[in-house]
């Protein structure tokens, strides 16, 4: 049966509300143009108003009487004089606006001197950086002056740089990644460690933009996204990077929250994902949240290398093939998984050599699931079995026709142990949690555009789709349900996302005998 297209409110609706949100701050601010004089004299007389009252409770009680003669006394008398109730009125509404005149203080021109120091000091940095003993004019030089090389700068609330614009000389080597990675720490050694910064480097203009991101947000729990088969939601991202957003609820609000998006199936140009990570990043959290996506559409084949039983909470679910924790049980599942790959190819083919559609079987998505793989390797080697990673090479090569996607995750320490074909193949890459410039760089095949910290949150990295830029990333929080350590409101939205169990279907036997048939 034909699936039915979104509906265009959940495809759009982001950026229609932002465009509505953005019409109706236009017609806020020219009304408030237009209306200024008004709410000025409107401002005036209330606080008027309020002096008066003041002043006639401050007023005694014995006194009240001579205060009133007085008052209509110079009505009467204003009254009485020609043209004296125009004057009254000019008079009032002068009083008025000079009442109700806007009194902020403006905001001072210029940094302050403790703003100053600092830009004056992170100016005295960066003068071995920027200049050169042969340059006759130098635009950095001790005892120069910071302003002819900061255009724009910016600073928050406790006095720290929020974002700074400088000139660098044409002669620096800002096309070396070295040279680059100097200039970006020491910016983030002096505008202050613990924050994150993102670096634009315009090196037809030599100038560089440095910002402060703010934090992603961490809680964001596992929920049905709204997306179309196919797409997967890694994590979310900042705004400036991604041209979607995504409704998410938080409890009784709701808010759009840019989100990474991996598109897989046949017109994919990333098929299959590479996670990396330290233990505890949230490695396994990212894959639960795969699979609780891939469930929807497709069926699913957990290999669990770590033996901790984290995705035990899928097994027995529909659409869930099996959820093996042993070595036996993996070699089994992977070689199934490789003689179903070709399988469909072969129907597949047939049927476009007939001139058919294709298989209803061959439509479903097949995803394999694989964490920590070295575990398996070791064992491998020990009991004399083959590495279970050459039983993904068929899925891997040819998954994209066939319409299997495998996600491999592994820890940062044993990337050396996946295999070629794995780093081959798997195009779109997540790294989790702390990690080095070089590792990221590595492991990505580009390094980031932003500082990594040294303590992040779980669920907290960087992704790259393909040859794409290299976005921060937050992983939504998928974490097991029958862990201890849970709350009660994850462990209830993950419940959630379950498919309903498959009572009296056991995973692993059909996977073997289907291996032992083949």
């Amino acid at each position: 049966m034909a699936r039915r297209p979104l509906p265009r409110i959940l495809s759009n609706g982001g950026a229609q509300l932002a465009r509505s949100r953005e019409l109706a701050r236009t017609a806020a601010d020219s009304a408030t143009d237009v209306l200024h004089p008004l709410i000025t004299v409107t401002r005036g007389l209330s606080r008027l108003a309020a002096a008066g009252r003041r002043r006639w409770v401050e007023t005694p009680k014995d006194k009240r009487g001579p205060l009133l003669f007085l008052a209509a006394s110079v009505v009467l008398v204003v009254a009485l004089v020609p043209y004296g109730p125009l004057l009254a009125v000019i008079t009032l509404m002068a009083a008025s606006a000079w009442q109700g005149r806007d009194r902020t203080p403006p905001p001072p021109e210029g940094p302050d001197e403790s703003q100053t120091q600092r830009l004056q000091s992170l100016y005295e940095a960066l003068v071995p950086y920027f200049s050169a003993a042969e340059d006759p004019a130098p635009l950095y030089a001790h005892g120069g002056e910071w302003d002819k090389a900061f255009l724009a700068h910016e600073f928050d609330d406790a006095g720290r740089l929020g974002q700074l614009l400088l000139r660098y000389p044409a002669y620096f080597p800002d096309g070396e990644p070295q040279a680059r990675a100097r200039i970006e720490n020491l910016l983030t050694a002096k505008s202050g460690r613990g924050r994150e910064y993102h670096f634009a480097w315009d090196e037809e203009g030599n100038r560089l933009t440095v910002t402060v991101l703010a934090p992603l947000p961490t809680d964001i729990s596992a929920q049905r996204f709204v997306t179309a088969p196919g797409e997967t939601v890694l994590g979310f991202t900042d705004p400036s990077e991604v041209q979607r957003t995504l409704p998410l609820g938080y409890g009784d609000e709701q808010r759009d929250v840019p989100p990474v998006v991996w598109r897989t199936g046949a017109r994919s140009t990333e098929p299959h994902l590479l996670v990396m990570g330290r233990p505890g990043s949230g490695t396994s959290t990212l894959l639960r949240s795969v699979a609780l996506q891939a469930l929807q559409y497709g069926d699913v084949l957990v290999v669990e290398g770590g033996g901790t039983g984290e995705y035990m909470c899928l097994a027995g679910r529909d659409g869930v093939l099996a959820v093996e924790c042993g070595l036996a049980g993996a070699l089994a599942s992977l070689e199934w998984a490789a003689n179903e790959t070709e399988r469909r190819l072969i129907a597949l083919s047939r049927a476009r050599q007939a001139g058919h559609p294709p298989p209803d079987d061959c439509r479903r998505p097949l995803w394999i699931l694989l964490d920590r793989p070295s575990a398996f390797v070791h064992l491998a080697a020990t009991d004399g079995h083959k590495d279970p990673q050459t039983l993904l090479e068929a899925p891997l090569r040819h998954g994209r026709a066939a319409n299997v996607t495998v996600v491999v995750a592994e820890q940062l320490d044993n990337a050396d142990v996946l295999s070629d074909a794995v780093r081959q193949h798997a195009c779109a890459r997540v790294v989790l949690g702390p990690a080095l410039p070089d590792e990221l760089a590595a492991a990505l095949g580009a390094p980031p555009h932003t500082t990594p910290l040294a303590q992040v949150p779980p669920g907290r990295g960087y992704a790259r789709l393909g040859h794409g830029p290299v976005l921060r990333l937050q992983v939504p929080a998928t974490p097991d349900p029958y862990d201890d350590a849970t709350s009660e409101v994850d462990r209830e939205a993950v419940l959630a996302l379950l498919p309903p169990r498959n009572e009296g279907v056991e995973q692993a036997v059909p996977l073997e005998a289907a291996v032992a048939e083949g």
